[in-house]
């Protein structure tokens, strides 16, 4: 029987032949992550379950980047309590407070390869699926079970397929298409479902544009995103890795329980509006909304190229007297060569304020907490009540470009109009 690439993977990772969507299995993880506000329960089951030793510390990534350096004692605490769990069992891949967001920095690593199953204590761990890999998010006590024993219980999902076609515009984004689909497919219509992006207009997005959307899909409800390797995928991954993968494609005639497809040419800038994700609207029907505060970051957009499209318009111009725009590279890799090629400086002298590689203001209790009436238009995932700071805030999702735009305007603003 045909299957699809989740299906494949999952088959893989469980020993068999064949699965079907709805059944139950027992897979073997490839990589399994946790960060500094996962981890610590992951830990403290493992303690509780008295396990000594660790699966395979080799296969064990632990990253320090929501309140990375830490704000609170607590949050230090924890730091100083990872520290010790990663010195104990010996794990090799430790990313500490400088090096950045764990949905960057993994791929940047080479972890995230075509045909594994990764599992990662954070529900946007389904990022790393536009490296072809079945990547989910699972909560700190599935985290124990892993780390305990390499294994996990998946329910088969059944899978969605959008088909993409042509070309996006320019100052058109990734970020603006995958929003468009989320206010077409709703929060919850692709929920526990295995989201595919696929078609000839796939080849015109890039990697980062890729974890752009695959990072998206779990906003609307998906269990894990991806895109089938090509060779982007082969031309990201050169110089990251030396093991040797396999390329997992859907065979002819697989099932999907929905397919969709869409014109790139035809989606224009796109943002969600207070408090859902899928109250998407296109930016002209909601210009001109005063903004306090503009962020370009976070593990949807702080990518290199992001920053690069917010130089672009932001170069030798300035950022509106009553917004504060914060950016936080994703990494330290991005941060770096930002500063090599000059779009930091770019951005700090048109009144950016460039905060160290973290989820810095996506996490709402970090770097750039709203205060209660405060208006956000940020290249994050999630506008939820509260999400950025007060409940009494109000958070506005649009691409880097739409961020500078707005940013320089003072209100949000098509970033075509600039």
């Amino acid at each position: 029987m045909p299957m699809t690439i989740a299906e494949k993977i999952l088959a893989k990772a469980s020993g068999r032949d064949q699965v079907s969507p709805g059944e139950i299995v027992e897979a073997k993880v490839d990589i399994a992550m946790a960060h500094d506000l996962t981890a610590p329960l992951a830990i403290e089951v493992l303690e509780q379950m008295g396990v000594e030793k660790i699966w395979d510390p080799s296969k064990v990534v632990i990253v320090l980047d929501h309140q990375a350096p830490p704000t609170t004692i607590e949050m230090a605490r924890d730091h100083a309590m990872l520290r010790k769990f990663v010195s104990k069992h010996k794990i090799p891949n430790f990313y500490d407070v400088h090096q950045g967001i764990c949905h960057e920095v993994l791929p940047e690593g080479g972890f995230a390869l075509p045909g594994r199953l990764v599992v990662g204590a954070d529900s946007h761990t389904c990022t790393y699926g536009a490296l072809g890999c079945f990547a989910t998010g699972v909560g700190s006590t599935d985290m124990a079970a892993v780390l305990a024993t390499g294994k996990l219980w998946f329910r088969v999902p059944e899978s969605m397929l959008f088909r993409l076609h042509g070309k996006l515009s320019d100052r058109v984004a990734p970020k603006d298409l995958i929003l468009h689909i989320i206010g077409d497919v709703s929060a919850d219509g692709a929920t526990y479902r295995a989201v595919e992006f696929a078609g000839d207009g796939i080849k015109n997005i890039s990697v980062a544009g890729r974890m752009t959307m695959c990072n998206m899909g779990v906003e609307m409800g998906a269990k894990t995103a991806m895109v089938p390797p090509d060779e982007l995928t082969r031309e990201y991954l050169k110089g990251r890795t030396e093991v040797k993968y396999e390329e997992v494609y859907s065979d002819p005639g697989a099932e999907y329980v929905d397919e969709r497809a869409y014109d790139l040419s035809g989606i224009e800038p796109q943002v969600a509006c207070p408090h859902r994700v899928d109250r998407v609207r296109p930016v002209r029907e909601v210009q001109g909304v005063e903004v306090d505060q503009a962020f370009l970051g976070s593990c949807t957009n702080g990518r290199l190229e992001d920053l690069v499209e917010a130089a672009r318009i932001l170069k030798g111009k300035k950022v509106a007297k009553r917004v504060r725009m914060i950016v936080s590279p994703a990494s330290r890799e991005v941060q770096l060569e930002a500063l090599r090629s000059g779009v930091l400086q770019i951005l700090v002298e048109a009144g950016a304020v460039v905060e160290s590689p973290s989820c810095a203001a996506c996490m709402g209790c970090h770097i750039g907490v709203l205060g209660p009436g405060e208006v956000s238009i940020s290249a994050s995932n999630r506008n939820f009540k509260g999400r950025q700071g007060s409940p009494e805030g109000e958070v506005y999702l649009g691409s880097p470009a739409t961020v500078a735009a707005s940013a320089l305007r003072g209100e949000i603003t098509d970033p075509r109009d600039v």
